[in-house]
């Protein structure tokens, strides 16, 4: 019987805490779920295998459990059979379930999934360890469910609503302004029904914020560029631009430099979650060299220049 390491199959290291564990196993669930791998024999049973560790890995108890018989399985090994009377590691893991715990556990547990046999004999049941140890009775909360939403920068910076099925039932997203990048909404009681009474699981929605052409952003500012005549570099005035927020005019100082970075206070994106609060609008200010002069405008500039030596 092949020993089942899964610490390896999650891909985290044994002094790897609880919320690493379950970030990595909602990680591969996404990358191996059946609904994005149909007919991929391989991905439905690494599916499968990972749910295996992550429901020892994924529990406090269980997970100290397994890492001391785990311990002992090297130990049996290096005895030989001899050492457990000839029944094999089913006996000797549920010898080690005893001295750990007043009932083992198998399969049916957690929630019915075909596990390995590795995992029936290490958490074996254990004679006349049925429903009256009562965690079979205990509620057990449903699964929990991961999706992708992509949002455009306008969307996130004034706020939105998707309609999402969820088989037969619609039900309605509401994303908040300011929401960035890789952020995580949690949709609550969305994911799986819970067994035997338990809590439905929740739903994640990993939300992926498009690039937009005019705007960079950086944490809740925004910087974007504009292009302006160099008479308006040169004597200044109010020019017309367009942000998030809609059309607003700015006043381009006298003497403004290409180059020159002007700050616009509020005009950024909203802060997450903090109403009345945003960042700041950053314009780089770009300035065009007229092209294709007439013969008068020529004399003009050269009028111009023999003023300033």
């Amino acid at each position: 019987m092949e020993y089942k390491d899964y610490y390896k199959i999650l891909g985290v290291g044994k002094d790897a805490s609880q919320q690493e564990i379950k970030k990595q196993y909602r990680k591969l669930a996404v990358k191996y779920h059946p609904d994005k791998n149909q007919g991929n024999k391989q991905s439905e049973e690494k599916f499968k295998e990972m749910g295996e560790a992550y429901a020892v890995l994924g529990d406090p108890e269980k997970r100290k459990k397994y890492d001391t018989l785990g311990a002992d399985w090297k130990q049996y090994e290096q005895a030989g059979a001899r050492t457990s009377g000839g029944g094999g590691f089913s006996q000797w893991g549920q010898q080690g379930s005893e001295r750990q715990s007043s009932h083992g556990y198998s399969s049916d547990d957690f929630e019915g999934a075909d596990f390995s046999d590795f995992f029936n004999s290490f958490f074996g049941g254990g004679a006349g360890r049925g429903p009256s140890s009562g965690f079979r009775e205990t509620p057990l909360k449903g699964q929990d469910y991961e999706a992708q939403m992509h949002v455009t920068l306008y969307e996130a910076f004034h706020g939105a609503e998707r309609m999402l099925a969820l088989g037969e039932e619609k039900i309605k997203i509401t994303i908040p302004p300011g929401i960035r990048d890789g952020q995580i909404l949690r949709v609550k009681g969305k994911g799986g029904k819970g067994r035997r009474g338990g809590d439905s699981g929740h739903l994640y929605l990993h939300v992926t914020v498009e690039p937009d052409p005019r705007f960079e952003r950086k944490e809740d500012d925004l910087t974007t560029e504009i292009h302006i005549p160099l008479y308006k570099a040169v004597l200044g005035g109010e020019i017309a631009i367009t942000t998030l927020k809609g059309d607003v005019n700015i006043k381009i100082p006298p003497e403004t430099k290409s180059g020159k970075t002007l700050r616009l206070k509020g005009l950024g994106m909203p802060v997450y979650q903090k109403k009345g609060e945003s960042g700041a609008l950053f314009i780089r200010v770009l300035v065009d060299i007229p092209q294709n002069l007439t013969a008068r405008e020529k004399e003009l500039f050269i009028q111009l220049s023999s003023l300033r030596p």
